[in-house]
């Protein structure tokens, strides 16, 4: 199993950029995906999560209204549409797959982990 996570960048705050995550080796279409983010000297953290077979999508507090989280079964894509980026959102963003439904906000559900790409917004 691979996923491949690109998209990230170096962009001013209040500007946008569009993480995508390629998977493979799975059957993706069976899996709940999701975005995690790591700050030096933090804890990874949840971001985003979209379950499989199902249009419900979940997201932390502090990026709801901004960041958006999508699919595409038929490409084995996942993506992450940031806008109104933060300097606080500066992190290195990981995409994670999960065979859960439920739970998809806890690291630990997570069975397949990306690389990570870096997000770096400057104020």
């Amino acid at each position: 199993v691979q996923l491949q996570a690109s998209g990230g960048g170096l962009v001013q705050a209040g500007g946008s950029l569009r993480l995508s995550c390629a998977a493979s080796g799975l059957t993706f279409s069976a899996y709940g995906m999701g975005w995690f983010r790591q700050a030096p000297g933090k804890e990874r953290e949840f971001v985003a999560a979209i379950p499989w077979g199902d249009t419900s999508t979940y997201y932390r507090d502090s990026v709801k209204g901004r960041f958006a989280i999508s699919r595409d079964d038929n490409k084995s894509m996942v993506y992450l549409e940031m806008s109104s980026l933060k300097p606080e959102d500066t992190a290195v963003y990981y995409c994670g797959a999960s065979t859960g439904f439920a739970l998809l906000t806890i690291s630990t559900h997570y069975a397949y982990w990306g690389q990570g790409t870096q997000v770096t917004v400057s104020s």
